[in-house]
C-alpha cells in the first residue's frame, strides 16, 4: 500500500509536521520534497564560504546554514539554501522563530547561496538548481556557484 505524501496549505502546517524520520525536506508548492544527500564537494564549498565570511568579520549570527526561506510561489514553498548571509534585521527575525524558517513577511537576507550540482540543460539537477530555485528567490540576493564539473578519469 502506498502512503500519500502530505500536502500543506500554510507554512505553519509544514513547520508542525514530523514524520518521525531524520529525512530533510523542502516544501515545494505545498508538497514535501525529500532532499537528496549532500554532494561532499558542495558541502565543502559551503563550509569554506561560511568560514570565509566569518573571517571577513561577518558575525556568526548573520551566517546561516540549514535554514529555510519561504519563497514566492502560488502555494506554500520553502527552500533550504546551502548558506544564507543575513542582514541584521533578518538575523534578528529568524532567531525569534521556533524553527529556522525565514517567512515572506520577514526582512530579506543580504545573500542567499546555493552551491549547484553539475548538470546539463534539461537534466533534473540543472532544472532544479538553475530554473526552479531562482524563480522563487526574486527580490532576494541569490547567488549560484556554477562551473564545478566532475569529469571521469580516462
Amino acid at each position: 500500500m502506498t502512503q500519500a505524501k502530505p500536502r500543506f496549505r500554510t507554512f505553519e502546517e509544514y513547520l508542525n509536521y514530523d514524520d518521525g524520520s531524520d529525512r530533510r525536506y523542502e516544501l515545494v508548492d505545498g508538497e514535501l520534497v525529500e532532499m537528496a544527500p549532500e554532494n561532499p564537494l558542495n558541502a565543502m564549498i559551503a563550509r569554506f564560504l561560511l568560514v570565509y565570511f566569518i573571517q571577513m568579520g561577518i558575525s556568526i549570527e548573520r551566517v546561516g546554514d540549514k535554514q529555510q526561506i519561504a519563497v514566492i510561489s502560488a502555494k506554500a514553498t520553502a527552500r533550504e539554501p546551502d548558506l544564507t548571509v543575513h542582514s541584521e534585521a533578518s538575523a534578528a527575525a529568524i532567531l525569534t522563530q521556533k524553527q529556522a524558517l525565514l517567512g515572506l513577511d520577514m526582512p530579506v537576507p543580504t545573500l542567499v547561496i546555493e552551491v549547484v550540482s553539475p548538470g546539463k540543460p534539461g537534466s533534473e539537477n540543472y532544472d532544479r538548481d538553475y530554473i526552479e530555485k531562482p524563480k522563487g528567490m526574486q527580490g532576494e540576493a541569490f547567488l549560484n556557484f556554477g562551473g564545478l564539473t566532475q569529469t571521469e578519469q580516462q
